[in-house]
C-alpha cells in the first residue's frame, strides 16, 4: 500500500504561482510512474503532467510551458510548479502513482484545492 499526501493548494490570483507537493509513504520511484491529475467541478478528472516509463515528462497542452513536474528521490516527493495560473486551472489536484509493470495497481492522494480567482 502506498500513501500519497498532497499539499500546497491555495487561493491565488490570475497570473500567480503555486507549488504543489506530494510525499509518498516510502521510496517508490523505481517501481511507480508518478503524475498529477486535476478535476474541476462538473468535469472529468484529467491528467496534467507525469513522468513516463523512460523518466521523461509529459504535459497536457493546456499547461505546457506553465507547469513543471519534478521529483526528489531522497524525500520521496513529487512536485508540480504552476506559473501563470488562469481561472480555468481551478480544480482539485491529485497525485497519482501507477505501477510500472502491473498498470492496474494505482494509488491516489486525497487531493488539494487550487482556486485561481481575483
Amino acid at each position: 500500500q502506498v500513501q500519497l499526501v498532497e499539499s500546497g493548494g491555495d487561493l491565488v490570483q490570475p497570473g500567480g504561482s503555486l507549488r504543489l507537493s506530494c510525499v509518498a509513504s516510502y521510496t517508490i520511484f523505481n517501481f511507480y510512474n508518478m503524475g498529477w491529475y486535476r478535476q474541476a467541478p462538473g468535469k472529468q478528472r484529467e491528467l496534467v503532467a507525469e513522468f513516463t516509463d523512460d523518466n521523461s515528462t509529459w504535459y497536457a497542452d493546456s499547461v505546457k510551458g506553465r507547469f513543471t513536474i519534478s521529483r526528489d528521490g531522497p524525500k520521496n516527493a513529487v512536485y508540480l510548479e504552476m506559473n501563470s495560473l488562469r481561472p480555468e486551472d481551478t480544480a482539485v489536484y491529485y497525485c497519482n502513482a501507477v505501477h510500472k509493470i502491473v498498470r492496474a495497481v494505482v494509488f491516489w492522494g486525497q487531493g488539494t484545492q487550487v482556486t485561481v480567482s481575483s
